[in-house]
């Protein structure tokens, strides 16, 4: 069988530094212009394919050449994102997003009609392909040549988000601060302390409002184009073909806002309500939402980026350690950014490297359990990148949102046992998994808004400002802070939306988070009962990849692919005596 070569013992996909040796591009190959990568593409056109095992040679020639492109574009993307002030970053993510991708494009379109169209496909193992053709001809379906250009600008103007949302900073006490250091405030017991840094925050943002408005209408519209050019009638219709949801229709998900809006939305009215009497205040804002309603100060689980990761890998190592080798081996290669500075870009991010199958982790680490979180749910990603980097396509190494989610989320919660490595006082780590549950529960209604809200965004694609922050005030109010006194600050909602960076980088990439965070909670159920097994389904779920689809993926894990109303309720009642256990 061809794909023996990439056979490899379970411990060495955590401890191998090395790059596998290529067997179609030279060694020493890097990408430096499209001159130099054409020839590459023209022979894999033209490449004669006499029966099914020189189909599956070229299957494997062709995934090389992708992941080397990919990892090329990855490291530009990554080394951008750690300094976005820096130009000659910049320049080098643009070039390949304007250079590279569009000349790509219509010979990746011609290799996937080489492929579906050769006689031998037939004798592939349907078993072994079929998710990964079934991907290939939607691709083929919705391609169109005048799409490249288009793609380019969007490439381009978001990357513009990143820049804008980076440079942005508050002082505060005299120091200048990033957004993320100045929102580690709103945990301070004292109140004028929160509502200043609340404040600021928001009038930074303010000051970009009108910007990022505009360059958000700039990208619906040249979306909305693309998804006219593809015969589609609006972006979301296109992007549920784009992302390859075989699984589940437009009308799913608002079901599914509608069973958050039944089941949890109460659940955190009910968190607010006890949070406002704990405080003794006659009315919630929103900078009392983070502090610590008991009384007590922030938790303070670590002090540098160097201290959470080697906490992190403990916690990996006491779970599996599998697991705690996977860091090191990212620690040994370099391939950590964890904490927040002026320049870097917002949010955080574990970046797949195809062909090293070493991911990168990136993040904005302050000092607050929320970071913990982020480190937890990041390094759930990279197990899910090593345990999947020897599968033999590119593509398998990417399998949906969905998918890719529940790996990060349930190592959030698996990991919870172990917390006594960041919290040694019993009373703070009592506090860190309660503050964790309620904010699992809390994930739910914001993911609806921000889902609901891109569905109303791309459905009416020739709105008005205006008409925008109407709806989103509304669906903001439907879901978020039923509880919480908004007078005097009714300026600021209409624009809270622009720090989800999703919305301009990846839309229509967020309703996983909630279908995912509901297998994870089924997972840690599970883990509850037999963390052996639990961890077990684990990684055996996550070894496949994108081989089979999504509902495999989660029965390999012992867990179901159910995001209905009952299912949703049954959940977020475990997550409740949980955390009442505590």
């Amino acid at each position: 069988m061809v794909f023996s070569e990439f056979d490899t013992p379970a411990a060495s996909l955590a401890t191998d530094t090395a790059r596998p040796p290529r067997h179609y591009l030279p060694e020493d190959f890097y990408v430096t212009d499209w001159a130099a990568l054409e020839p590459f593409f023209q022979e894999l056109a033209h490449r004669d394919l006499a029966d099914a095992g020189a189909l599956e040679r070229w299957l494997l020639d062709r995934s090389e050449l992708e992941s080397v492109l990919s990892e090329d574009l990855a490291w530009r993307y990554i080394r951008m994102t750690c300094d976005t002030q820096d130009g000659g970053r910049a320049e080098a993510f643009q070039f390949f997003v304007q250079e590279v991708e569009p000349l790509t494009a219509p010979y990746d379109h011609a290799l996937n009609e080489k492929l579906l169209t050769s006689p031998y496909l037939p004798e592939l193992d349907g078993s072994r392909y079929g998710v990964f053709l079934r991907s290939v001809r939607r691709a083929s379906e919705i391609y169109r040549e005048e799409n490249i250009a288009l793609k380019t600008d969007i490439s381009t103007k978001q990357q513009q988000y990143a820049a804008t949302a980076g440079a942005m900073t508050v002082t505060l006490d005299g120091e200048e601060i990033t957004l993320p250091r100045a929102a580690d405030r709103l945990k301070s017991l004292s109140r004028p302390v929160r509502e200043q840094a609340w404040r600021a925050v928001q009038a930074r943002r303010m000051q970009d409002s009108q910007p990022l408005d505009q360059l958000f209408t700039e990208l619906v519209q040249l979306r909305h184009q693309v998804a006219l050019n593809a015969g589609f009638v609006n972006f979301r219709d296109y992007m549920f073909a784009a992302l390859g949801r075989f699984d589940y229709t437009a009308e799913d998900c608002f079901d599914f806002h509608a069973a958050i809006g039944a089941t949890v939305v109460p659940l955190i009215n009910e968190f607010d309500e006890a949070r406002r009497q704990a405080l003794k205040l006659p009315a919630l804002r929103p900078w009392d939402l983070d502090v610590d309603p008991s009384g007590q100060p922030p938790l303070h689980p670590f002090t540098t980026g160097a201290e959470l990761l080697d906490k992190t890998i403990t916690v990996f190592e006491h779970l599996n350690p599998f697991l705690g080798d996977c860091l090191r081996t990212m620690r040994q290669m370099g391939h950590l950014d964890l904490e927040s500075r002026k320049g870097k870009a917002p949010g955080g991010y574990n970046y797949p490297l195809d062909e090293t199958g070493v991911p990168f982790i990136f993040m904005n680490a302050t000092s607050s359990l929320r970071d913990v979180v982020t480190m937890l749910h990041e390094g759930g990603h990279a197990v899910h990148s090593f345990l999947t980097r020897r599968l033999p396509l590119s593509a398998d190494k990417h399998p949906p949102s969905e998918v890719a989610e529940l790996a990060s989320m349930s190592m959030e919660l698996m990991s919870m046992d172990h917390w006594d490595v960041f919290f040694q006082d019993p009373a703070d780590l009592r506090r860190a998994k309660k503050t964790h549950l309620e904010s699992v529960l809390e994930t739910f209604p914001w993911v609806a808004t921000i889902d609901k809200f891109q569905h109303w965004v791309y459905e009416n694609p020739g709105h008005t400002e205006a008409q925008r922050h109407q709806r989103w005030t509304e669906i903001f109010q439907h879901f978020n802070q039923r509880t919480v006194s908004w007078n005097g600050l009714e300026q600021f909602r209409p624009y809270l939306w622009q720090k989800q960076l999703h919305l301009y980088e990846v839309p229509f990439y967020y309703i996983e988070y909630a279908m995912a965070q509901l297998g994870a909670i089924a997972m840690w159920r599970n883990f509850r009962q037999d963390p052996a097994a639990a961890l077990a389904g684990y990684q055996r779920a996550l070894a496949l990849g994108y081989t089979v689809p999504i509902g495999e993926v989660y029965a390999a894990a012992g867990i179901r692919f159910d995001f209905s109303t009952e299912y949703l309720r049954q959940l977020a009642d475990f997550v409740r005596e949980e955390m009442a256990a505590l």
